[in-house]
């Protein structure tokens, strides 16, 4: 039976087999989009030819803003009772500018967002004399009284959260403190304002120099008047 087979049929199953042809690539996935996305355009990167994008500076504040607390409140209405929020923001430049306001809103961000405005409607100038004040002050408001004291260089500030949240706003960096009456934040933080707000210039402390200078004055005036009596 091997012998009739068709000689035509012998010779192609004796003939080599060609190698099958590569399958087209496709046109996206595999090393085609690879090709495609690495040399499109000649854009580094691959894909769509995106390259990193530059990095953007953070914006630098004018203002430190310090968020000292934070209260829920209630008010009683005719179906119950109305939750807010309540805060106390200080605001500084560090140069001796500060201010503080307190504000309510619906939520955190709103009450927030109210009090730095305040804040911002209500600053102060404070004298300021080596990063510490030129000399000891204190204020009283509502039940809280507030000492602060001036310190040497690297003393640093001792004091309690609320003071030194303040100061540290206001640009003093040495500087002692006691809070000799309530613990209420807020009329501590309107007392130490009160406090820094009281502070004077040297050019105008009554001191020995500065009280002889004021007497030669007061006697070249009295002198002056006397003069023009006997003139007359």
């Amino acid at each position: 039976m091997a012998e009739s087979e068709n000689p035509a049929v012998q010779a192609a199953s004796a003939a080599p087999v060609a190698p099958a042809a590569p399958q087209q690539q496709r046109r996206f996935g595999g090393g085609g989009g690879q090709q495609r996305g690495g040399n499109a355009g000649g854009r580094p990167g691959g894909g769509r030819g995106r390259g990193p994008r530059p990095e953007q500076a953070p914006e630098e504040k004018q203002f430190d803003e310090r968020v000292i607390h934070i209260d829920r409140v209630a008010r009683v209405v005719k179906g119950g009772r109305r939750f807010r929020f309540r805060a106390l923001v200080v605001v500084g430049d560090r140069k001796g500018k500060v201010g503080i306001g307190m504000a309510k809103g619906a939520d955190v961000t709103a009450a927030v967002a109210k009090a730095t405005e305040v804040a911002k409607k209500h600053f102060v100038k404070i004298v300021r004399y080596k990063d510490t004040i030129p000399h000891d002050v204190d204020a009283k408001v509502g039940g809280a009284r507030i000492l602060i004291m001036p310190a040497s260089a690297g003393t640093g500030l001792i004091a309690g959260g609320v003071v030194r949240t303040i100061l540290e706003v206001a640009g003093i960096a040495n500087a002692l403190s006691k809070s000799l009456g309530s613990s209420n934040k807020a009329n501590i933080a309107y007392a130490t304002i009160e406090a820094l707000e009281s502070i004077e210039p040297s050019k105008n402390w009554v001191t020995t120099q500065h009280k002889a200078m004021l007497d030669k004055k007061a006697q070249a005036a009295k002198a002056v008047k006397a003069d023009t009596k006997e003139e007359k």
